[in-house]
């Protein structure tokens, strides 16, 4: 059973709940991932790209086989900026991507969560706006689903004992695109995800 992601324009920021783009809004226990880049022999820490986070809660009703924790926050970040049009960012490029250049995180619970703001230099936001989430179920099928099978064969076939927790498929309105054509995975196998041992996720692009 998957979950499809259904997106909505946001008029707040949606502190506390379930969005796609925006701000995360984090525990202090939680750091803002970061990956650690070199340019012409100066190295630098840059923030990844926020995607989204998931109150467990909302999903709670449609996890049927029990899988996911049903408290807390789910945070995904990635390196996406080169795929969201800045061609000067790092591109981890298609296939496996190394740890750095992803990460998924965990907070059990959803009190005295903090928003972390990334900036650029003059002050104006370095995000997208946030856009709400709403959830319905999902069937084997291209776009943004939680959990299932990933889309592509591919995929399934190099990662047969895997499961997609987050499948992000390319969209227009965001200039979101993975090259020509393709999907980023989040990959996870089930006996990892019960035991929220999110740091053996393995986050796949599989393009055309």
């Amino acid at each position: 059973m998957s979950v499809k992601l259904l997106f909505s324009k946001a008029q707040d920021d949606c502190t506390g709940q379930s969005k796609w783009w925006g701000f995360p809004d984090l525990p202090d226990n939680l750091d803002y991932p970061e990956i650690e880049l070199t340019e012409d022999g100066e190295t630098f820490s840059d923030p990844l790209t926020f995607i989204c986070q998931i109150r467990c809660s909302d999903i709670a009703g449609y996890d049927v086989d029990g899988v996911l924790p049903h408290d807390g926050m789910l945070y995904f970040f990635a390196s996406l900026d080169y795929f969201l049009g800045d061609l000067d960012a790092c591109c981890p490029g298609s296939s496996e991507w190394g740890k750095e250049y992803f990460r998924v995180l965990y907070s059990p619970d959803c009190e005295n969560l903090h928003q972390h703001k990334v900036l650029y230099d003059d002050g104006t936001p370095a995000c997208i706006p946030p856009e709400r989430i709403s959830f319905a179920p999902g069937i084997h099928s291209d776009g943004f689903r939680l959990l299932g099978k990933p889309f592509f064969d591919e995929i399934s076939d190099a990662y047969p004992d895997m499961i997609s927790l987050l499948q992000v498929d390319e969209d227009d309105d965001w200039g979101l695109r993975f090259f020509d054509c393709g999907m980023l995975d989040f990959l996870i196998s089930k006996e990892d995800l019960k035991a929220c041992r999110f740091d053996k996720v393995v986050c796949v692009m599989h393009t055309f």
